[in-house]
C-alpha cells in the first residue's frame, strides 16, 4: 500500500507577537518589543504550503488557538467579564498576559510526537500531545491541540490520540521536534530517533546555559505510549554544548527523510554508538542509513543557529531525490549558502533547495521545520483524514481571504489587553472552524 508524508503546517494565529517568551531561543529573546506583522507571518506560511502542494506534496493545514487564553487567567483566580480580566492582569501581571496571548502554537512541530501504523504493534497511528512544559505559555497549548488533532485525524479505526505526559519537569516533551525517524520508503516500517536533552534520573551531562527541554524518560514514555517495540527505536543524547549555544531542539541542529539524517558534526553525544545501532537496525528492516554531516570547519554552530540550516524539510520528490527547504536567512549567511550549493552538487541523494521568506516566524525563533508535524500516512490512513484540513487551490484562496480579513498589519505587545483583540480572534476562530469543518474547537465554543 502507498503511503505519504504529510506536512501539516500550524496556521499562524491573530496575536503573533514578539514578547521574547522562550529562554534558549536566541531569535525569540532577542527581538523581544519588537512590532510584529501577524496578517504577514499567516500569508508567509500559508504561501509556504501552497508551494509545496503545487510540487505536488500533499500538505496540511492545523489551526492556531483562541488567544489571549481567558480559560488560563480565571483558573490562575482572575474573575470578571473578559474586558475586565484583561485591564486586571495587564496591570497586575503584565508578563503572564504576554504568556497567554502567545501563537506559539504556529510551530506545530511541538504539537505532538507522531508514529506511523508501520511501526506500532496495533498497526495505527498514534499520536501523544507535547505537554511542553519547560516553557509556562506553551504549556497551555496541550487541551486545545489535542482536540484539534482528534478533528482531523477522527477515525477510530486508524488513529489513536495519547493525552500528554505528567506536566512535571521529570516528562518534558517537545513532541516531533526531537523525534525523528528512518526508513527505506514511507510506507516500510522503521527506526524512530529520539532526542533528548538531559536524563532527569542518572544523568550526568546537562547544558549549563539554557535548559534541556526533552527528558529522556518521557522519549521513553511516548515510545512505549506508541507500541514500538525495543527493534525500531533509539535513544539518542543532543549535545549539551549545542544546547548552550541556542540549540533548544534538535530540530535546530539535525533533521531526517526516509533513510537521510543530515545533521551537523556537533550535534549528538556518543554519536558513534548511537549511529552502529540505528545502522543495524535499519539493517534488519532492509534499509540503508545515509547520514549527511556537516563538519564545524564549514559551518559552525553558530551559523546553523542564525540561519535554521537545520530547522528545513527535507522532502522526497517524484524522482526519488531530495529537496531542502529553508528559510531566506540560510541563503543570507555566505557559509551556509556555499555549503548547500555544494551539497545539492555532491551527486548525494539532497539535489535541490528551495528558499522561502518566513521572517515573520523566524524573528520569534521558528523555521520551516517548526511550522510543520510530519504524519506518515498511508492511502486509506489519508483518506480517512479530515479532507478540509489539506491543501488545495481554493482552500488556499480562502484561508488568504479569512487572513486578510481578520488579521492586523501590526502588532506590539502593549496591543494584547486590547478587548477589541480577543473579540477579533474569537470571530475569526469561529469562521475558521467552520471553514475546516473542525466542530466546536475552542473554549470559547464550548462554554
Amino acid at each position: 500500500m502507498s503511503a505519504y508524508e504529510v506536512n501539516f503546517d500550524g496556521l499562524v494565529g491573530l496575536t503573533h507577537n514578539y514578547a521574547g517568551l522562550s529562554f534558549g531561543n536566541v531569535a525569540s529573546t532577542s527581538n523581544k518589543n519588537a512590532a510584529s506583522n501577524p496578517q504577514l507571518a499567516a500569508l508567509q506560511g500559508l504561501s509556504k504550503m501552497k508551494a509545496l502542494h503545487d510540487m505536488g506534496f500533499v500538505q496540511g493545514i492545523l489551526p492556531p488557538q483562541e488567544r489571549p487564553c481567558m480559560a488560563t487567567l480565571r483558573e490562575l483566580g482572575f474573575s470578571g467579564r473578559d474586558e475586565q480580566i484583561l485591564a486586571k492582569v495587564a496591570k497586575q501581571a503584565p508578563q503572564l498576559l504576554a504568556n497567554v496571548s502567545s501563537a506559539s502554537s504556529m510551530w506545530v512541530a511541538n504539537a505532538a510526537t507522531v508514529s506511523p501504523s508501520a511501526d506500532t504493534a496495533d498497526n495505527k497511528v498514534h499520536f501523544t500531545v507535547a505537554n511542553l512544559n519547560n516553557k509556562f505559555h506553551r504549556s497551555i497549548e496541550a487541551t486545545t491541540t489535542r482536540r484539534a488533532l482528534q478533528a482531523v485525524f477522527s477515525s477510530a479505526e486508524h488513529f489513536v490520540h495519547h493525552a500528554a505526559l505528567p506536566q512535571q519537569a521529570l516528562f518534558g516533551d517537545e513532541g516531533a521536534a526531537n523525534h525523528n525517524r528512518l526508513c527505506r520508503d514511507y510506507a516500510a516500517p522503521g527506526v524512530e530517533l529520539f532526542v533528548y536533552g538531559r536524563q532527569a534520573w542518572g544523568g550526568d551531562v546537562e547544558p549549563q546555559r539554557f535548559p534541556a527541554r526533552q527528558t529522556l524518560e518521557a522519549s521513553e514514555a511516548v515510545a512505549r505510549l506508541h507500541q514500538l517495540n525495543a527493534a525500531q527505536r533509539v535513544f539518542i543524547q543532543q549535545n549539551p554544548a549545542v544546547i548552550d549555544q541556542g540549540v533548544f531542539h534538535n530540530d535546530v541542529i539535525a533533521v531526517s527523510n526516509g533513510p537521510v539524517l543530515f545533521h551537523h558534526q556537533q550535534a549528538f553525544l556518543d554519536q558513534a554508538r548511537a549511529f552502529a545501532e540505528l545502522e543495524q537496525k535499519l539493517n534488519v528492516l532492509d534499509s540503508p542509513f545515509i547520514p549527511i554531516e556537516v563538519p564545524t570547519e564549514l559551518v559552525a554552530v553558530q551559523d546553523a543557529v542564525d540561519s535554521y540550516l537545520f530547522n528545513s524539510q527535507l522532502l522526497t520528490k517524484a524522482n526519488g531525490k531530495m529537496l531542502i527547504v529553508v528559510p531566506e536567512e540560510s541563503r543570507q549567511n555566505p557559509r551556509v549558502w556555499a555549503y548547500l550549493q555544494q551539497l545539492i552538487t555532491s551527486g548525494g541523494p539532497i539535489d535541490e533547495v528551495k528558499v522561502f521568506d518566513l521572517r515573520e516566524s523566524m524573528c520569534n525563533g521558528g523555521g520551516p521545520a517548526c511550522l510543520r508535524l510530519r504524519v506518515v500516512l498511508n492511502s486509506q490512513e489519508l483518506k480517512a483524514t479530515n479532507s478540509r484540513c489539506l491543501m488545495n487551490d481554493q482552500r488556499f484562496e480562502t484561508l488568504n481571504q479569512w487572513v486578510k480579513k481578520h488579521y492586523r498589519d501590526r502588532l506590539l505587545e502593549a496591543d494584547l489587553a486590547d478587548p477589541q483583540l480577543l473579540i477579533e480572534n474569537r470571530t475569526a476562530l469561529d469562521e475558521l472552524t467552520q471553514i475546516m469543518g473542525l466542530g466546536s474547537l475552542y473554549p470559547f465554543q464550548r462554554a
